[in-house]
C-alpha cells in the first residue's frame, strides 16, 4: 500500500456554546470526510487527536502487514481451515 504525504494546514475556529467545533472545508476534504460521517478524538497531553475510521483502519491493517504470509489469503486460510475443520467432524459423526 502506497501512502501519500498530505500536505499541512493550519487553521482557527471557536467552540460554539453547544461545544461543537467546526472543521474547516479543506481539512475535511483532505482527510475524505463527508456529512454524516463518524470520526474518533482522541486526547493525549492535552492534544485533542480527530481521525477518520478509514484512517484508523488503514493504520490496522498496515501494523497487521508483518504477519501476512507472502503470495497467501487470510482469509482463504481462514475458510481453507473451517472446510477441514467441519470434514473432520462429518467423519466423527459418520463414523
Amino acid at each position: 500500500m502506497q501512502t501519500t504525504q498530505l500536505e499541512s494546514i493550519s487553521s482557527s475556529t471557536k467552540i460554539n456554546e453547544n461545544g461543537r467545533i467546526l472543521i474547516p472545508a479543506a481539512m475535511r476534504g483532505q482527510m475524505n470526510l463527508k456529512p454524516g460521517d463518524s470520526v474518533v478524538l482522541t486526547l493525549e497531553n492535552g492534544v485533542l487527536r480527530v481521525e477518520s475510521y478509514l484512517a484508523i483502519v488503514r493504520k490496522v491493517q498496515e501494523e497487521f502487514k508483518k504477519f501476512r504470509k507472502p503470495g497467501g489469503s487470510v482469509v482463504d486460510d481462514f475458510i481453507a481451515e473451517k472446510r477441514e475443520e467441519a470434514r473432520r467432524e462429518m467423519e466423527d459423526y459418520v463414523a
